[in-house]
């Protein structure tokens, strides 16, 4: 059995300590040093609240590895709380309930691709993702996944086989307008190429 890399940081030293000596107890799992982060299938964090500095810290991680992150926190405030999962947050443990069982199972919950949080966290999330969906996202023809209807009709094609030409005359666009349209949306997320596109459509379950 694959064991689970998991890398530990905390605000304060008996904390990070803790974390440790948890993991290295647990024989289905690997401590992994934060030196070597991007190996780590889980990341561990520990702090009192969420402050810009933990969000800086999310944010690093998240751009290094691909792992989840479980986050043990004291309390965190609602405008950190979108861009924590934002930062691939998959579970948010109390830290009066960061006993050594609940940690533990919290690990193979992130590590498996699950997510946990508290109730009254959950209802703060899902308001902020709706204010964000009828406040930002709709008024500019957006849906969650960050795409316009014409977009979506566009990488269908080309998920389809379709060039450029053929995807022009099936929506009755200009070759010029499916190219522009191509470039804005690859740009505005960041994406490589059209294969990239594609990708990110059916990851995000639009396709």
């Amino acid at each position: 059995m694959k064991r689970i890399g998991v890398a530990v940081s905390a605000s304060d030293p008996l904390t990070l300590a803790g974390l440790r000596e948890q993991v290295a107890g647990h024989q289905q799992f690997e401590s992994v040093p934060e030196s070597r982060l991007a190996e780590a299938d889980v990341f561990v964090l520990a702090a009192d609240t969420v402050t810009h500095d933990v969000m800086a810290l999310l944010r690093q991680v998240a751009t290094s590895t691909t792992a989840s992150t479980v986050l043990i926190v004291n309390r965190i405030d609602q405008a950190f709380l979108l861009g924590a999962v934002e930062c691939r947050v998959a579970v948010l443990l109390p830290r009066l309930a960061a006993i050594n069982e609940h940690v533990i199972k919290a690990i193979r919950l992130a590590s498996s691709g699950g997510a946990m949080m508290p109730p009254e966290t959950l209802g703060e999330l899902l308001e902020q993702i709706k204010a964000l969906q009828t406040e930002v996202l709709a008024p500019n023809g957006l849906n969650a996944s960050g795409l316009t209807v014409r977009e979506i009709d566009v990488l269908r094609l080309v998920a389809e086989g379709f060039d450029t030409a053929q995807i022009a005359e099936k929506l009755s666009y200009s070759e010029r307008t499916i190219k522009n349209v191509i470039y804005a949306m690859t740009s505005r997320l960041k994406l490589r190429n059209r294969a990239h596109a594609v990708a990110y459509a059916l990851r995000a379950g639009i396709l």
